[in-house]
């Protein structure tokens, strides 16, 4: 039923004028998508062409101990008395191929992620394009800026996930040792793997308040039920810190924790914000 009065929504106000069918709508969402996968196949073949320096300059930069960031981290430490506390070990890091065509399929999904994060927003351009011919007027105005936001908080998540996370992921795994007859040298495909989740996943994640916002509106959440259960968000919370973060010190997960519940109360005022114009609205329509 949702997705019938979406469409009937798009319909009326559709800014081509006129009727449009079911088969319409899918096929000018079909359109939306193919433009979206072209977008990120031109990104994904620029990568691909640079995919040496893409990966010695991007992909295994987190990786190396003088990244910037670990350097930060060290610096940081020393100032506020924890010594070499947050300075990352002296560790060397190699990747090991077991498979004749790792390091071809790698490439393929470098030159992919690369050009995915590349086209965000334009993939999302292209979904806003479709989705606004549903919204009124007054609607448009309040969502004015929304691309912009919503590429900022997927950039930060994955700036967040590239600067900070994975240099702490490479440092503890490299550095955890059950025994000294155990040499670990993972294969590049698993490191990309964790390096996508790091990366695209938190930017993906970042978009809490957007999905807080979209719910608000459906009116399957309120800000009073976001307020109402805080304490129960703060642990799950901390249990997807402790998944994405690979140490458990107070440090490692406060980097991830704080965020998160930033992102989680930036919610509640945004929900707060749609009550208030339901209620609004409720008010002149009684």
């Amino acid at each position: 039923m949702a997705l019938l009065d979406f469409l009937g929504k798009r319909k009326q106000t559709n800014d081509a004028g006129g009727d449009m069918s079911f088969i319409d709508h899918l096929e000018e969402l079909r359109w939306h998508i193919i433009r979206s996968v072209i977008a990120v196949l031109i990104f994904s073949i620029t990568a691909f062409i640079f995919i040496n320096n893409v990966v010695d300059d991007i992909i295994f930069a987190p990786a190396k101990p003088d990244f910037i960031t670990a350097q930060w981290f060290c610096q940081i430490g020393r100032k506020i008395g924890m010594g070499n506390g947050l300075c990352f070990g002296n560790i060397e890091v190699k990747f090991l191929e077991t498979t004749m065509t790792g390091q071809f399929i790698s490439s393929f999904t470098v030159a992919f992620v690369c050009g995915f994060i590349a086209a965000f927003p334009y993939i999302f351009w292209e979904f806003w394009k479709f989705v606004r011919p549903a919204l009124s007027p007054a609607e448009r105005k309040k969502t004015r800026g929304i691309i912009f936001w919503v590429s900022l908080l997927f950039f930060m998540g994955v700036s967040f996930g590239y600067f900070i996370l994975t240099p702490f992921m490479v440092n503890f795994y490299f550095s955890y040792k059950l025994s000294d007859l155990i040499e670990i040298k993972p294969s590049f495909s698993d490191y990309l793997e964790n390096l996508t989740y790091t990366t695209v996943g938190v930017g993906l994640l970042f978009q809490l308040p957007l999905l807080i916002y979209v719910l608000a509106k459906v009116g399957f959440i309120t800000a009073a039920f976001l307020r109402k259960f805080r304490k129960h968000a703060i642990v799950v919370i901390l249990i997807v810190a402790a998944i994405i973060t690979p140490t458990t010190d107070p440090f490692s997960l406060g980097i991830v924790t704080i965020p998160l519940y930033l992102l989680y109360e930036a919610g509640i005022n945004i929900a707060a914000r749609v009550d208030k114009a339901r209620a609004k609205k409720d008010k002149e329509w009684s």
